[in-house]
């Protein structure tokens, strides 16, 4: 890395083995992008909870060249980001998959896909929702774009396909249709605990 690793803690005492554990997954972060130039690490407790801010919020802000990849791992619907060493796991899992995915479109290599993109709605509010794809992206989504039953039946949990809208909005990347399905796997979901 071009720049020294930064590392925040928001609402969360510092801990010198879970700080070990994130420069350990940074460092196995080069076997997916060789270039990365910078990595920055916010650790939090959102003031926000509805469980007494107990579950845990990481998010990864990687730099490589010409773009910034970053995962938020906020943990929504899942009960297990009250383990901080889970919220650690599933935010490097995904940005390892992130970091893969774009060394094979730098190189030229695509993936052919079945299907349109699946994911399970993490968050909705009144007027807006955000989408974790199987990838851990989160994709942000307004009433409009969802067909069928409308965006009133859908709920944090719903399973879905959707497209995503090129560039970014200003809630970041943006899906133009989503579409509540029957039943969606993801990946996350498929690899056994550790």
């Amino acid at each position: 890395m071009d720049s020294p690793l930064e590392i925040a803690w928001h609402n969360v005492e510092k801990s010198q083995p879970l700080e070990d554990r994130i420069r350990a997954r940074v460092d196995k972060l080069h076997r997916y992008f060789n270039r990365i130039n910078s990595c920055h690490i916010v650790i939090e407790r959102p003031h926000r909870s509805q469980h007494n801010g107990k579950e845990f919020h990481l998010r990864i802000e990687v730099r490589v060249p010409e773009r910034e990849i970053v995962i938020s791992g906020d943990p929504g619907d899942r009960k297990d980001h009250f383990d901080p060493n889970l919220t650690i796991r599933d935010a490097f899992d995904a940005m390892e998959r992130r970091l893969e995915a774009h060394s094979q479109k730098m190189r030229g290599e695509t993936k052919i896909l079945s299907g349109p993109p699946q994911g399970v709605v993490v968050r909705k509010f009144d007027e807006y929702g955000f989408v974790r794809m199987s990838d851990g992206q989160e994709i942000y989504f307004a009433p409009n774009a969802v067909l069928n039953e409308g965006f009133g039946a859908l709920s944090v949990g719903s399973p879905v396909e959707l497209s995503v809208a090129e560039g970014e909005g200003a809630m970041g990347p943006q899906a133009s249709m989503v579409r509540p399905i029957s039943e969606v796997s993801l990946e996350s979901e498929r690899r056994e605990e550790v």
